[in-house]
């Protein structure tokens, strides 16, 4: 059956549904429902997205939304599909760059406006933690050694999306609806009773395909092929890495000699098998800079680091 709504997981969806100027008063009921502060959030008002250093030679950074409420409050929200290599260590980068700007000129008591780092996640952090291993919200902040919040200004969280598994009748919150909403629209073919008020209305109406102009059509469409071309290339490149795994197993079971030639033998082809799986990462990272994406998209598709794309074939 024909789609009838954007896939929000695409960069052209999420953003049509979360970063126009008409659709402020999703993010805001979605930011709300997120925090959970008893101060609820009135208004935001969106700032340039592409954050640059202090000269050409400093890195940059580019957000999918950037926003700031009424008491100057900053908040990043980031779409990231597939895992990346020093995923956790961009997202501290990133949280840099608000803190930065708020620097006063002349005297300043280094008063600052809190920072959140919202990164909506279409895939897990790997971890060995029983407790948390199947959340799919997690909060960070700066703590003590004791576990006591040291500063409350500098929030992160993260919503593992594949681990929200709950049907349309578990919803017990708003935010349940909004990540039911966010992982479930593409397929949805009529609006769901739980969301006749008048926020999910109008995020329906802004996602319907059918509403959209020649324009935005056209630049779905190529956002959407570029999600399914990259969704496509991930899942190769996992078959692969399982291929060479087996065969990596099958060359240790032959190794049963000595020990240290077993020890060099799973080395050799640890190495071989990590070189043949970027080799094959930075094939598809060509194709896809070949088909227009951004150096940050093909890092957030690939899981690559700027420094590996840019010493590859990027």
């Amino acid at each position: 059956m024909k789609a009838k709504y954007v896939n929000p997981f695409t960069d052209f969806g999420f953003k049509k549904i979360f970063a126009e100027e008409a659709s402020k008063p999703l993010l805001i009921d979605f930011l709300n429902a997120l925090l959970k502060q008893e101060r609820k959030i009135e208004s935001i008002s969106f700032k340039s997205t592409e954050q640059l250093g202090f000269t050409v030679a400093d890195r940059k950074a580019v957000y999918d939304i950037y926003c700031e409420n009424e008491i100057g409050e900053k908040f990043i929200v980031e779409l990231q599909k597939v895992k990346q290599n020093y995923f956790k260590d961009r997202t501290i980068y990133y949280s840099t760059f608000p803190i930065v700007e708020q620097a006063e000129k002349g005297e300043w008591n280094y008063k600052l406006s809190a920072v959140y780092c919202i990164g909506i996640l279409d895939f897990t952090f790997d971890t060995k933690n029983e407790e948390s291993k199947d959340e799919v919200m997690h909060t960070i902040k700066l703590k003590n050694q004791y576990g006591k919040v040291f500063y409350d200004k500098l929030t992160y969280i993260y919503l593992e999306m594949p681990n929200f598994l709950k049907t349309e009748e578990e919803l017990s919150s708003r935010l349940d609806q909004w990540l039911y909403f966010i992982k479930h629209l593409e397929d949805f073919q009529v609006i769901p009773s739980i969301f006749k008020d008048t926020v999910f209305i109008q995020a329906f109406e802004s996602a319907e395909l059918a509403k959209f102009t020649e324009a935005q059509r056209h630049g779905y469409e190529s956002s959407l092929k570029v999600f399914r071309d990259n969704f496509n290339a991930l899942e190769y490149s996992k078959e692969e890495a399982k291929r060479e795994g087996r065969e990596e197993g099958r060359e240790e079971g032959r190794e049963e000699g000595r020990v240290e030639g077993r020890v060099e033998g799973r080395e050799e082809v640890r190495e071989e098998s990590r070189l043949e799986l970027l080799k094959s990462k930075l094939n598809i990272a060509q194709k896809l800079k070949n088909k227009g994406m951004s150096l940050k998209e093909t890092m957030d598709f690939t899981g690559l680091n700027e420094k590996e794309l840019t010493n590859g074939l990027i």
